[in-house]
């Protein structure tokens, strides 16, 4: 089993061999880069081309490491015993699977997403060491012993937003997508826009440039971003023209609130637009 990419999906020859070094170690991807990369979108990909089954676990600031095994729903079994249901007497009916509970039970092997563990607490990846190194763990309210039938290929992804333990980056094989090039992001673009105009398109990615290369932006605009972008453009019908100054200087480019996600960016961007321009 080899990850190739696939047609919805421009991965870089080093990202090909990553995903392949994983599967071959049986360890887990952990994913960095900038937010709007396509790290999510990695694994829905690589999951799709090796016809393996997707489980997502998109974490958040609240989210535990024990919600990813199960959980003991102790409230609903209390209500369902002041209303005398018979159900109560058995505790299987009141223990919740989490999706790590569900990837080790599936009868084939599964792509297992966990997103954005860098959004939870600093103990959360070290609380999965054991689980995600053993492929098993224990119900203790059950007495049973979950053991993966398969080794889910697990792809972790992270903005950077905080650190993470040492311990749980020596169970990982690590890959950083960087900033694609521009000749990349062509190819990008011609995935969602195999029909756009070589002009408008060429005028559209040097503005973008030009945009995430200026000093101070508080948020660059991401890949994700400039679909949007191309996407509003293709459907108002702008002309290249109009992404086109007469003196070859910076200027603030149509439907630029695509591209500039805060006020200070954006006024940011406005007044070095006008130095530019009035620049003797």
């Amino acid at each position: 089993m080899k990850f190739q990419g696939t047609d919805q999906y421009v991965a870089t020859d080093d990202l090909k061999l990553a995903v392949n070094a994983a599967l071959k170690l049986q360890r887990p991807l952990l994913v960095k880069g900038e937010p709007g990369t396509g790290k999510t979108m990695l694994a829905e990909q690589v999951s799709e081309a090796l016809g393996m089954p997707l489980l997502q676990w998109h974490i958040k600031s609240t989210t535990k490491a024990q919600q990813g095994l199960y959980e003991y729903d102790a409230v609903s079994r209390l209500r369902d015993s002041q209303l005398g249901d018979e159900k109560v007497r058995d505790i299987h009916n009141y223990i919740v699977k989490g999706v790590l509970w569900q990837a080790f039970e599936s009868e084939q092997p599964v792509a297992l997403l966990i997103d954005e563990i860098d959004k939870a607490d600093i103990e959360f990846p070290n609380d999965l060491l054991r689980e995600l190194d053993r492929m098993e763990f224990y119900v203790y309210e059950t007495r049973q012993l979950v053991k993966a039938r398969h080794r889910p290929l697990v792809i972790i992804t992270s903005n950077n937003e905080k650190d993470l333990p040492d311990a749980f980056l020596r169970r990982c094989f690590f890959h950083y997508i960087r900033f694609p090039d521009p000749t990349t992001m062509q190819q990008i673009v011609d995935v969602h826009f195999p029909h756009i105009k070589k002009d408008l398109l060429s005028a559209a990615l040097r503005h973008f440039y030009e945009v995430r290369n200026l000093p101070g932006l508080k948020k660059k605009p991401s890949t994700s971003e400039l679909i949007d972008w191309l996407k509003l453009l293709v459907a108002e019908d702008i002309p290249a023209e109009a992404l086109q100054s007469q003196d070859d200087k910076v200027s603030v480019p149509p439907l630029v609130g695509a591209l500039l996600k805060n006020e200070q960016d954006l006024s940011l961007f406005e007044k070095l637009v006008y130095m530019a321009r009035h620049h003797r």
